[in-house]
């Protein structure tokens, strides 16, 4: 039986799944990291660009001090950040420079543990990426294969991706990356054994969702057919459209035998931690998912799905869905096939609704979709369908984006924002708006304590300190009394 490795994903993945990316700040972070650091985790999977960006715009927090501070409060764990291709926090196409000046900010803020998922499976793209991450001192990349289900996404096709990113010796280790949670326990076993034959005995990891009901059991197929580590969500990050939950994955490969080295009252008290979160501030707990045959058609992620149902109910066009369902696999396959991931799943969604509800397919093309066929996303895997593309061309708005100025040159920023920025500041500012960024800075320090058993107490002082009518208010039980007092007015 195997030994199997653990990653957990809770404060990033499973934040981002079962909480829109807006559970976790600063102080419920570091209120858990000391005890994430003793439980024996491969790494933590800790942000993105994505979420530094919520970060500053919806926490007024500064991602880098978040970043520093956690790395300070887990030595033994490796943070990990997670890199979508040659952007950072904006969708806009990066520079090789610029990228590399985004790794090295990251290594030398404590990032150690670098996990490439580049959208369309572009090897060349994280070869490159790995290179610079290694160029700017991180320690370990992570290349990522984007599962899907599609004629053209065989057990063949993931394996010579693979081969590709284990040559690179920049590429330390290799990982399955389901967001779909798509691939069963059936296409593992072909999957992950051609994959491993291809990779000359680097490691391989697992990453699936439970949106469908089958990453469970694949992971447990998995960990008898040579994955080294899987990676899962802890307490009400864990299930619903979220990684597997922690502990039960961990009682299972028990059960059939693995051998998983983990201090098991500190993974308790991490689960713990985040249901209180959730049972604290009021938000949903992942629960598990029934199984959808339609998902495997559209596979669009769980939030997708409910975006589009919002956007049908609002222009009373519900009764549309099954025509939507539909039309997202035709879409898709003219589209060249893109993965169904963040920027395509928008992408694919918008033009099928607009597909169904207007005159004609293809009357309205967003802009995304425009950029995306003329190559701004990367190259797409097969070509787009000559007819969808002909009308593509014919568009006006094309020319206009075809002309669309790129990123300007690391220099030319550097200038337009002032020389004497740190370069997370300048960071931040290259592909934020402003005010954002300055309110960020006006916010100060982030709070660094959070008792979630507390929050009720607080939320009920709060409460009751607004109303005018009560003047002398006194809380008490056993071994604790709490004594608030309105001041009186002075008389003039």
């Amino acid at each position: 039986m195997a030994d199997i490795g653990l990653v957990d994903t809770s404060l990033r993945d499973g934040n981002q799944c079962v909480w829109a990316a807006l559970g976790v700040d600063t102080a419920r972070t570091l209120s858990i990291a000391a005890v994430m650091d003793r439980v024996g985790f491969k790494a933590l999977d800790f942000t993105t660009s994505t979420h530094m960006g919520v970060a500053v715009r919806y926490k007024q927090e500064d991602p880098w001090e978040r970043i520093r501070l956690m790395a300070e409060a887990t030595p033994n764990t490796p943070l990990q950040f997670m890199s979508t291709g040659f952007r950072f926090i904006s969708w806009e196409t990066a520079s090789p420079e610029f990228m590399q000046l985004v790794f090295t900010t990251l290594a030398r803020n404590g990032i150690r543990r670098f996990c490439l998922a580049d959208p369309m499976n572009d090897s060349d793209a994280n070869i490159a990426c790995a290179r610079m991450v290694k160029r700017g001192g991180g320690e370990f990349v992570i290349a990522a294969l984007v599962f899907t289900l599609s004629p053209i996404h065989d057990d063949t096709y993931f394996a010579e991706c693979a081969a590709r990113l284990a040559a690179s010796p920049d590429i330390d280790s290799l990982y399955i990356k389901d967001p779909g949670g798509l691939l069963s326990p059936k296409r593992a076993a072909t999957l992950i054994p051609a994959i491993r034959a291809r990779i000359g005995g680097k490691p391989l990891e697992l990453h699936s969702h439970c949106t469908i009901g089958l990453a469970e059991q694949t992971y447990l197929e998995a960990a008898e057919i040579g994955i080294n580590a899987l990676q899962c969500a802890s307490g009400a990050t864990g299930d619903g459209i979220s990684n597997p939950p922690m502990e039960r994955i961990v009682s299972n490969l028990r059960a059939l035998g693995h051998r998983v080295d983990i201090d098991d009252a500190a993974l308790k008290i991490v689960s713990d931690h985040f249901t209180a979160i959730a049972n604290s501030e009021g938000l949903p707990m992942g629960r598990p998912q029934g199984f959808d045959a339609s998902y495997l058609t559209h596979q669009l992620p769980g939030g997708m799905v409910g975006t589009m149902r919002r956007q049908l109910a609002e222009a009373r066009m519900s009764h549309l869905e099954p025509a939507v369902i539909e039309e997202l696999g035709r879409v898709r396959a003219e589209l060249g096939w893109p993965i169904v991931m963040t920027p395509f799943a928008q992408i694919v969604m918008t033009q099928a609704v607009l597909n169904v509800t207007g005159s004609t397919r293809y009357a309205t093309v967003p802009d995304e979709v425009i950029r995306y066929a003329i190559g701004r996303f990367g190259r797409p895997t097969l070509p787009i369908d000559p007819e969808v593309l002909d009308k593509i061309e014919a568009l006006p708005r094309t020319a206009e984006l075809r002309e669309e100025p790129s990123m300007a040159p690391l220099e030319d920023l550097r200038r337009r924002f002032g020389p004497g920025l740190s370069d997370e500041e300048f960071l931040l500012r290259a592909t934020m708006p402003a005010g954002q960024v300055d309110a960020m800075r006006s916010a100060g320090p982030a709070r660094r304590d959070y008792f979630p058993l507390a929050r009720p107490v607080l939320r009920l002082i709060e409460e009751i300190t607004r109303r005018k009518d009560l003047h002398d208010i006194s809380v008490e039980r056993k071994g604790f009394r709490l004594q608030l007092r309105r001041k009186a007015k002075e008389s003039c």
